[in-house]
């Protein structure tokens, strides 16, 4: 217990937020982009793993990188959408190779999609709702 006249702070937790790719440089760019302290980010290099860590923790987004792995985002994506409800279900952002694969993300059950090169501002919006595609100038 606190003694008598302290004040205590709470911290809020930070939202957590489940990266899949394997490349460091797109790792790289989404941290850069969410800043420090903003975000909780764990990277997750092995795509076949995404569905059962997703199932047993707890995310606030999973932010899948089109050219992960031999699986591929939009497999990831569909994965995740089988293996969680509409309730428990995180945000699910796809991070596109070009403005041509919007309909990818579309297909793949996507709320959001961000074109690379990534866009700070544009992976916010996407992450925090905004159901469009984001990035080089083009936005739906």
């Amino acid at each position: 217990m606190e003694g008598y006249g302290q004040t205590v702070f709470y911290r809020a937790r930070m939202p957590k937020l489940l990266l899949v790719t394997d490349a460091d440089w797109v790792a790289n760019e989404v941290q850069a982009a969410l800043g420090i302290g903003d975000w909780e980010i764990e990277l997750l290099p092995d795509p076949a793993l995404a569905a059962e860590k997703v199932t047993t923790g707890f995310y606030h987004a999973v932010v899948v990188d089109m050219q992960v792995a031999a699986m591929g985002g939009m497999a990831v994506i569909r994965a995740l959408r089988q293996a969680t409800t509409d309730r428990h279900r995180p945000r699910l952002v796809l991070l596109l190779d070009r403005v041509a694969d919007r309909f990818i993300a579309k297909r793949s059950g996507a709320d959001a999609a961000v074109i690379k090169p990534i866009n700070a501002a544009g992976l916010r919006r996407a992450l925090e709702g905004v159901p469009a595609v984001v990035g080089r100038g083009e936005e739906e």
